[in-house]
């Protein structure tokens, strides 16, 4: 109960976080998106978001864990735009360690650093009293790049890439490999704690990104966390 309540309040106050972005992607998109790709997709949150304020074509959504997966299947029934993919994605074809954290929104294929402050501070706040539990389970799952899922689905061109992966951010964007020149609006998280072992800065995203004529249009910071939401778009596909 004490868990289902923090998790309530955490996700009020990210909805209202969200509304300024919706506002811009709005402005951007004028209510009409053709192709939505949702990588992290979790139990379905973004793609209901999208779904209430905008006409959307198609949507790919991706989300790694099996047990997430089952959820977000049954919160997405109806929808005939929706493809849905129990796979992970990154810089490589094969398989990887994924972490199912009994937080579900915080499993991950990065490494967990169960030191940092950050991890045992969370797990003190979500279990009552301290309450000792297990804290994730490793699995071993597939991977894949984007770059080859949009072939193989014959998608040139995509309006909005949203990325929320715990901390493999990078290694998605990567994986677009030349694709990245085709994504018009880019939507991802970073977290700047410690207890998600990247192995990369924001820093080196940035300068990806840059490199591939993508400017930073927004930033906003997520409510109890210490981590950040970020809006990138391609200037070569702005006025498109």
């Amino acid at each position: 109960m004490y868990y289902k309540f923090a998790k309530f309040c955490l996700s009020f106050f990210d909805n209202l976080n969200k509304t300024k972005f919706l506002k811009y992607f709005e402005k951007i998109k004028n209510k009409k998106i053709v192709h939505l790709v949702d990588v992290g997709a979790h139990h379905g949150e973004s793609i209901k978001l999208f779904s209430k304020y905008f006409k959307i074509q198609k949507i790919l959504a991706f989300e790694p864990s099996i047990e997430n997966f089952n959820i977000l299947k049954k919160k997405t029934r109806g929808y005939k735009n929706l493809k849905l993919y129990n796979i992970a994605l990154g810089d490589y074809e094969g398989f990887a360690n994924f972490k199912q954290h009994y937080d579900s929104e915080s499993s991950t294929i990065a490494e967990i650093n169960e030191n940092s402050n950050y991890f045992r501070k969370k797990n003190y706040l979500f279990t009552p009293f301290g309450l000792k539990k297990k804290i994730f389970v490793i699995n071993k799952i597939k991977i894949n790049r984007l770059d080859k899922i949009l072939s193989e689905e014959k998608i040139k061109n995509i309006d909005i890439l949203k990325i929320d992966t715990e901390g493999h951010d990078f290694f998605v964007i990567k994986g677009l490999g030349k694709m990245i020149e085709n994504v018009k609006i880019l939507y991802f998280e970073h977290h700047f704690h410690s207890m998600l072992v990247k192995n990369y800065t924001l820093t080196d995203v940035h300068k990806y990104l840059v490199k591939n004529n993508f400017k930073k249009e927004l930033k906003n910071k997520m409510s109890f966390r210490k981590t950040f939401e970020y809006i990138y778009i391609n200037k070569n596909l702005l006025h498109e």
